[in-house]
């Protein structure tokens, strides 16, 4: 049994990101259809944002209160692991989707369950609940918003020892004794500093030399100090041969020898959820990127429907850089809808451009990364004369008041020749907070000669804004 619809617009992938752009372009008055085979809402909000940080939080706001005399006193015991589990189910909705479901009826966001695959230009197949088959047709466009799944990497025996991925990490129901993580990004330090928070004992396996190799090293270093300083055994150059169960993991670690755990994660990369969606029926590769333009267009794609937006067009693979994508994506698509001209100079309306010039991220370990725009390393890549501004955060009043013995750093990389911050990262206790006026500094290509004006409040660590301009101008 079938049947076949047509909607203006229709949205493969219900995340954050398939939300928002489905919602921008319903706002611009278009019909829109959402197609979505698991939960409404996405990964974010039910393995990996959402449950990670509510796993991370109460550690962090324990070890907050240690770091203060008279509060210390009043925090003597450990964490409860049970409750912060139970807490961390809440904030994953129970793994039950109705609030999200609700959202896009309220938003008049039509949702069809079930797999959906391309089937030729602007025509989508889904394979709804009980065997059915329901066909969508797209006056205007397609948008693919599916993002991305764990990336395993092809070792002997890790498709019959029952590994975790990100997903199993952030649902698990107890701690394991003994866990070992594998790799050195984002995902692997927060597992680590989460799961060893919790009561197990862990071991992090990075093929690498530092810690988050992407960020400035200085990043690495310190939150590599901070893990070994709360247990974790941490172990730099050692990959990982093969492995097997036999009640416990087994990893064979090479010339390193062997590591037993209870439970092994490999936080080793994403890959695009595009394997069975029909990409073949539009002339791309089944299980690739989709590139777009900065409008998102699918550049290979004839004929103006098909876009992608997200972690699937690899840009930034972000959550927040995903909605932001579906916020222009979604505009652009009303906007060609009803000939309404675009605006697609840098900055504009209708193009993505922060995606290559001021994406924010946050690594919530202890301490806090947080980074926006260009490392030093990228900047200089990139051929512009450029300066890091280096300052120790713990010599800030605010940050001294925040934490006794506070320990962190701030960098600003400077354009010599226009003056403006082109990237800035922080590593410190609760400096996430400090990220989003480094955000509009760099978006807006705000001037030193006005940064200078914007007087952070006394005392808050947001004053080490002052500092880093003070070393500048020396």
């Amino acid at each position: 049994m079938s049947g076949t619809d047509e909607f203006d617009l229709v949205v493969l992938g219900a995340g954050p990101t398939g939300e928002n752009l489905a919602d921008r372009a319903r706002a611009g008055g278009l019909n829109v259809a959402i197609v979505e085979r698991e939960l409404v809402g996405g990964e974010c909000s039910y393995w990996a944002c959402m449950p990670s940080k509510a796993m991370l939080r109460p550690p962090a706001a324990l070890r907050e209160a240690q770091r203060l005399p008279g509060a210390r006193a009043a925090v003597g015991g450990g964490l409860d692991a049970d409750a912060v589990l139970r807490r961390r189910d809440d904030f994953a909705s129970l793994w039950r989707d109705d609030g999200q479901v609700a959202w896009l009826d309220s938003a008049g966001i039509t949702l069809v369950r079930g797999h959906g695959r391309l089937d030729g230009e602007r025509r989508v197949v889904v394979d709804v609940p009980g065997g059915n088959r329901r066909i969508l047709t797209a006056r205007h466009a397609v948008a693919v918003c599916t993002g991305t799944g764990a990336a395993l990497p092809d070792l002997p025996g890790i498709d019959r020892t029952g590994v975790w991925t990100s997903r199993e990490a952030t649902s698990a129901a107890e701690a394991p004794d003994r866990l070992a993580v594998i790799g050195g990004g984002a995902v692997a330090v927060e597992m680590a500093t989460a799961w060893r928070a919790l009561g197990s004992r862990v071991t992090l396996l990075v093929r690498e030399p530092a810690l988050l190799p992407r960020l400035e090293p200085f990043a690495g270093h310190l939150v590599a100090e901070a893990l070994r300083e709360s247990g974790v055994d941490l172990r730099f150059g050692v990959s990982v041969a093969g492995l097997a169960r036999d009640g416990e993991v087994v990893l064979d670690l090479g010339e390193h020898g062997e590591l037993r755990a209870e439970e092994v994660l490999f936080a080793t990369g994403r890959r695009p959820a595009t394997g069975d969606l029909g990409l073949e029926t539009v002339g791309l590769k089944p299980g690739g990127w989709i590139e777009v333009d900065d409008t998102g267009l699918a550049v290979d794609v004839a004929g103006g429907w098909l876009y992608a937006a997200g972690d699937v067009n690899r840009r930034a693979l972000l959550t927040h850089q995903g909605k932001y994508q579906g916020r222009v994506f979604g505009t652009v698509i009303a906007d060609r809808a009803a000939g309404r001209e675009l605006d697609l100079a840098p900055w504009g309306r209708s193009v993505a451009t922060a995606d290559r010039a001021a994406v924010p991220q946050v690594v919530f370990t202890d301490p806090e990364v947080a980074s926006v725009g260009l490392t030093l390393a990228e900047a200089t890549a990139t051929g512009r004369r450029v300066r890091a501004v280096d300052y120790r955060i713990g010599d800030v009043a605010g940050a001294a008041l925040y934490a006794d013995g506070y320990h962190g750093q701030a960098r600003a990389v400077i354009d010599l020749d226009r003056e403006t911050v082109v990237g800035a990262t922080f590593v410190g206790s609760g400096v996430s907070e400090l990220l989003h006026s480094a955000t509009v500094a760099v978006a807006g290509e705000v001037p030193l000669s006005r940064l200078w004006h914007a007087v952070p409040a006394y005392p808050t660590i947001s004053e080490v804004w002052l500092r880093l301009l003070e070393a500048y101008r020396g």
